[in-house]
């Protein structure tokens, strides 16, 4: 799936099921929501936090969950992008640039980056 085709098929299911696109501002707050939900698997799976009893179950059980909350994630700024009219995909291709250009020797001269 492409991302345009993400975007097509997310505002469908929002229409058939979600009745109507949350606020923007909602969004937003569903967006840092999701984020922290994906930064706790990786703070612990690959960081230096322990997990908690109390952390959801199943977080801790292989890759499944990592890539729940980060497809979690990218829902939620597709709904962002659909509700203002922004094309991902442009978006991307135009970052990819800006940072080529701006980039394009920057890491290969850091030695902090040569191990």
């Amino acid at each position: 799936m492409t991302i345009k085709e993400a975007q097509v098929v997310v505002d469908q299911w929002i229409k058939e099921y979600g009745v109507r696109y949350f606020s923007e501002l909602t969004n937003m707050a569903c967006l840092t929501e999701e984020v922290g939900e994906l930064a706790r698997i990786i703070s612990r799976r690959y960081g230096d936090q322990s997990w908690k009893s109390t952390d959801p179950k199943g977080f801790d059980n292989g890759k499944s969950a990592l890539g729940e909350e980060m497809a979690d994630v990218l829902w939620v700024l597709i709904c962002l992008a659909n509700q203002t009219g922004v094309d991902l995909t442009e978006e991307l291709r135009k970052s990819i640039e800006k940072k080529t250009f701006r980039d394009r020797s920057r890491h290969l001269d850091n030695p902090k980056l040569k191990t």
